[in-house]
C-alpha cells in the first residue's frame, strides 16, 4: 500500500483489538490514548465504525484484510442489496465508473466486464479501493483523477458508463438540481454520450423525475429503488441510440414482498382515476410507487377506485392481489368506538392531525396487530380501521 493508509492498521494485534472493541463506544474510545505506538485511536475508531456499517450494508466486505475509509465515504457508498440488484442484466467488454467512491457499486456492477476502469478524485480513497480489491481479487485500471479532466482527454469508447455525482457543496449542504451536482450533468452529458451509448446515473431519490426529464436527454428507463420500503435512489438509464419519448419508470421495492410496478411515464397524464367512499379493501401503495407519482396509473391498471385527488390510497370491494404495496380489509368506524388505552399502528394521510396528535387526542398508543388510518374521501374526514 502507497500513502493515504497507515499499513500498520493490518497489523494481527491492532486488527484484534479492533474486532474486540466492535460494540465499545467510540465517543469514550477516541477519548483513550491508542495502545499502540503504529497507529491513532482516531484511526482505529474508523475501522470499527467500518466494520460497524459493513455489517448492515456491505457484509460482503466483513474479511480479513479489508481497510474502511472516512466516515462520509462510508454513508454516501451504496449498500450491497441496491448494488447486486443493479448489476443484475449488465455485461459487456469496458465498464467506466467516473465516481468510484469508495467502489461498492463498481465491484458488483463491472462483474460482467473484462475491461474495468475506475475514475476517482480522492487519492486515499482510490488507495483504499486499490488495496481492498487486492484482497477481493478483482482489477481494475484505477485514475486518479478529476472526471472533467479524464473526459477532455478521453476518446476511448466504452459499453457502459456509470457515475453518483456527488449531492453535496464545499458546506456539506444537499442539493438535488443536476446543475448543482459535482460534477454538472448538464454540462457533461454531450461528452459522456461521445464516448458511451450506454451510461447509468444514480441520483438522489428526491429529485423531481418531471424535470429530470425535461434537462436530461435520450432517458429510456428510470429505476426506483427502495429497501424494505425506503426509497434509496433513482437510476436513470440513457440510450444515446434511441430517442425516447416513452420513458419506462420501474419502481423496485427489495427485500420486500412487494412485487415490481412498470409504467411509462407520459401514460400518467392521460390516467382518469374513479373514485368512491372506503369499500371492502385498501389500497397502500409503497414508498417506490408513491415516488413515481403514478397516482391515476395505479388506479387505471388494478381497476382500483381512488378515495380522494391528495389521498392516494385506494379501495375495491373484491380483492386484487399482486398490487405493489399494502392491502387491508377495513371498515368505516366513528371517534366514539376509539377506545381509550388501545394500541393500534397509525397511519395519518391528508388528515389534518399527526400520528402524535391522534395518540395524545384519543389517549391510544402504537402497537397491536390493526391499523387505524385517518385519511380524507371525497366527502371529507374519515377513520378506518383494519379488520384481522
Amino acid at each position: 500500500m502507497k500513502s493515504g493508509i497507515n499499513p500498520s492498521i493490518l497489523i494481527e494485534e491492532i486488527q484484534k483489538y479492533i474486532n474486540a472493541n466492535l460494540t465499545a463506544d467510540l465517543h469514550s474510545l477516541l477519548l483513550k490514548k491508542s495502545p499502540f505506538a503504529e497507529v491513532s485511536m482516531h484511526e482505529i475508531a474508523q475501522q470499527i465504525k467500518g466494520k460497524k456499517v459493513a455489517e448492515k450494508k456491505f457484509p460482503f466486505l466483513l474479511r480479513d484484510g479489508i481497510v474502511f475509509p472516512p466516515n462520509l465515504n462510508l454513508e454516501q457508498a451504496s449498500s450491497q442489496p441496491t448494488a447486486e440488484y443493479k448489476a443484475k442484466n449488465l455485461k459487456g467488454k469496458s465498464f467506466l465508473d467516473l465516481t468510484s467512491g469508495f467502489g461498492i457499486d463498481a465491484y458488483f456492477l463491472s462483474q460482467n466486464f473484462d475491461e474495468v476502469t475506475l475514475v476517482e478524485q480522492n487519492t486515499e480513497l482510490l488507495e483504499t479501493v486499490k488495496h481492498n480489491w487486492n484482497i477481493l481479487g478483482r482489477k481494475a485500471n484505477l485514475i486518479n483523477e478529476n472526471l472533467e479532466d479524464f473526459l477532455q482527454k478521453k476518446s476511448q469508447k466504452f459499453d457502459l458508463i456509470y457515475l453518483d455525482p456527488a449531492r453535496r457543496d464545499a458546506q456539506k449542504n444537499k442539493k438535488f438540481l443536476l446543475e448543482d451536482l459535482s460534477p454538472n450533468l448538464l454540462e457533461i452529458q454531450e461528452k459522456l454520450g461521445e464516448i458511451s451509448d450506454e451510461i447509468i446515473i444514480k441520483l438522489s431519490p428526491l429529485i423531481d423525475i418531471s424535470y429530470l426529464l425535461s434537462v436530461v436527454k435520450n432517458v429510456s428507463k428510470i429505476e426506483i429503488i427502495a429497501v424494505k420500503n425506503e426509497v434509496k435512489e433513482l437510476l436513470v438509464f440513457i440510450n444515446r441510440k434511441n430517442s425516447h419519448t416513452d420513458t419506462e419508470i420501474k419502481c423496485v421495492n427489495l427485500e420486500s414482498t412487494y412485487p415490481d410496478f412498470v409504467f411509462i411515464f407520459n401514460d400518467e397524464k392521460n390516467a382518469v382515476a374513479e373514485y368512491s367512499d372506503p369499500q371492502k379493501f385498501l389500497y397502500l401503495p409503497n414508498n417506490a410507487v408513491l415516488k413515481s407519482g403514478a397516482f391515476n396509473t395505479v388506479a387505471k391498471k388494478f381497476k382500483l377506485l381512488k378515495l380522494h385527488a391528495n389521498t392516494h390510497f385506494y379501495t375495491s370491494d373484491e380483492l386484487v392481489k399482486e398490487f405493489p404495496g399494502r392491502v387491508l380489509e377495513v371498515v368505516v368506524i366513528e371517534p366514539k368506538q376509539i377506545l381509550k388505552g388501545e394500541k393500534f399502528n397509525i397511519i395519518s394521510k391528508n388528515y389534518p392531525l399527526s400520528p402524535d396528535e391522534i395518540k395524545k387526542k384519543y389517549k391510544i398508543s402504537d402497537g397491536g396487530k390493526n391499523y387505524l388510518i385517518f385519511t380524507q374521501s371525497q366527502k371529507g374526514k374519515i377513520i378506518l380501521r383494519s379488520v384481522e
